[in-house]
């Protein structure tokens, strides 16, 4: 099985931490996660893609940690292509919408 694992910052207090496992060339787990620094040190999760419970799926949160859940009907392969395209092409928005206190 290959692994890759990643964390980079994505612009003002966000980063986006990566994660995906495959076995034999098929996808097997992901998670793709929208963290924002909310004070010095401490990280909260602002969207999350990902495949436990065994669908893909996405969950977004609010400050207060409240977490709305959505069905990603496409294969692990291309929800995964699709966490990371939407998180690096709006991370500035959702940070913005999370830090007012709504759901990104």
């Amino acid at each position: 099985m290959a692994e890759k694992e990643y964390l980079i910052r994505l612009g003002g207090r966000a980063r986006k931490r990566h994660y995906h496992k495959t076995d034999k060339g098929q996808m097997v787990t992901f998670m793709v996660q929208m963290e924002v620094e909310v004070e010095e040190g401490v990280w909260k999760p602002v969207i999350r893609y990902d495949c436990a419970h065994n669908f893909a799926h996405r969950d977004r949160y609010n400050l207060k940690g409240d977490r709305d859940k959505e069905e990603i009907p496409l294969s692990y392969t291309d929800s995964l292509d699709l966490a990371d395209k939407d998180i690096n092409g709006n991370w500035d928005i959702y940070q913005e919408r999370f830090l007012r206190g709504d759901f990104p």
